[in-house]
């Protein structure tokens, strides 16, 4: 085991994590490699959930470090307001052509809550543009997850979040039903489950006509609901989906921040189900995670529309940005990471592992002690519990220390526990992953 300092832990305090738990056992990374972190006590843990799916093509990734050691060397920094470098233009050109349709003008910003709020704010501005300001209703989805800005959390539909926040959200909001179909489609395993009734029943009967859809800015989902445990979308959904926004001239946006850069097998959920969003978020993989960079492909019109003004020339077109949008280093991260997927054809092998992934769950999980449903789609998979009364998301937070405990790093979201390895990932990871977790389960019956 690698020698460390001993460190004092007073001032850092944890994101989305139980801070009076945590210290009472501390989990603390100090190195890692390939699929493998090292702890601060020298353990081995696999990271089964690319570091909250960021790191595809695993850890301590050379092509990419190096990139990004020659960038600091050449141009460490600079604005993209009124300038810009040539990393963020040769960026945003690969992650346009790696788009589908007409997704071909990235704004970037450095994480996939910028995105979500950029994302927003662009489509106000493109009504307003287009003569349509009234138009300032979002629709989200129940349990939806957009990140931590008022904007992602308004249009997002986590409990958690309105608890606590929800005085102060956009007050043009309103949200669909979650898709999710407990008594019929508990167990799904590389497939779309086909619903008896219509999903989007709610969103045309209901929800648009009490606004007017002549009202409505913008609809955005996450084509699979990551963050609330990987939930896949009834079949035909995101097409019909997009139907309804086209009738009634409102944007879609697809919350790509999970299922961008490779998790599906294709280059977006976008391509995986064949439908084109007028704004793509992402963040995530396109860097590895290793260094913040987060944006927004926009379609061709939302761009032309914006620069269709008689406004003077030097009048700012679209009046939004990040002091590290465009980060030099940032991107080349991410044309080093980019380069890296394409060449070792990463996206392809998650799409071979992501079934191995799905058997593994399926065969195992099925019939131990309080599963109730079991989700399996890509590179990721979920195994969902019944709660222990009175204490929701307990039993799952106790098999994730548990996992953690025997070299297993999982993801607890509720009382759902995901999987969702780097695409590197080899079936033997899997097998012990899986394995790490079912024991776990038992343990906790």
């Amino acid at each position: 085991p690698m020698a460390f300092q001993e460190f004092g832990m007073d001032n850092h305090w944890l994101p989305f994590t139980p801070n009076r738990s945590f210290r009472k056992d501390p989990r603390v990374f100090v190195a890692a490699e390939g699929m493998h972190f090292t702890t601060h006590d020298g353990k081995q843990v696999i990271d089964g959930i690319s570091s909250l799916w960021c790191v595809a093509a695993g850890h301590r990734r050379a092509p990419i470090n190096d990139a990004i050691k020659a960038q600091l060397d050449t141009l460490d920094y600079a604005t993209t307001f009124q300038a810009s470098n040539d990393k963020a233009f040769r960026a945003a050109e690969m992650i346009a052509a790696m788009a589908p349709g007409d997704l071909n003008k990235v704004l970037f910003c450095n994480s996939g809550s910028e995105a979500a709020d950029t994302s927003m704010k662009l489509a106000l501005a493109y009504h307003r543009a287009r003569g349509e300001g009234h138009r300032n209703v979002f629709i989200g989805r129940e349990r939806g997850y957009h990140g931590v800005g008022f904007g992602g959390m308004s249009v997002g539909g986590i409990p958690g979040n309105r608890k606590v926040f929800g005085s102060a959200f956009l007050p043009r909001v309103d949200h669909m039903r979650f898709i999710h179909d407990p008594v019929n489609h508990a167990y799904i395993h590389n497939q779309e489950p086909v619903w008896a009734e219509d999903a989007l029943a709610d969103l045309e009967q209901r929800i648009l006509p009490l606004h007017d859809p002549s009202n409505v800015a913008a609809i955005m989902v996450e084509p699979v609901a990551g963050s609330a445990g990987w939930y896949l979308p009834p079949q035909g959904y995101l097409q019909k989906l997009r139907a309804i926004c086209d009738k009634h001239g409102i944007l879609l946006i697809f919350d790509e921040v999970i299922t961008g850069f490779g998790r599906l097998g294709t280059n977006f959920a976008a391509d995986y189900y064949g439908v084109v969003p007028d704004m793509l978020n992402f963040a995530k993989g396109v860097t590895n995670g290793v260094f913040p960079l987060g944006g927004v492909i926009c379609r061709d019109k939302l761009y032309d529309a914006m620069m269709n003004t008689n406004a003077p020339e030097h009048a700012v077109e679209f009046f939004h940005g990040y002091t590290y949008s465009g980060h030099p280093v940032a991107c080349a991260a991410a044309i080093a990471t980019l380069d890296l997927y394409k060449s070792e054809n990463l996206f392809a092998r998650a799409g071979e592992m992501g079934p191995v992934l799905g058997d593994a769950f399926h065969s195992t999980f099925k019939g131990l002690p309080n599963v109730i449903g079991i989700r399996s789609l890509g590179l990721a998979a979920a195994v969902e519990l019944a709660p222990i009364a009175g204490l929701p998301g307990k039993r799952a937070y106790d098999i994730f220390l548990d996992c953690f405990h025997k070299g297993s790093l999982v993801r607890p979201a509720g009382d759902v526990l995901v999987i969702a390895p780097p695409f590197i990932v080899e079936k033997s990871h899997i097998d012990t992953l899986v394995n790490t977790l079912a024991d776990a389960i038992k343990k906790n019956a």
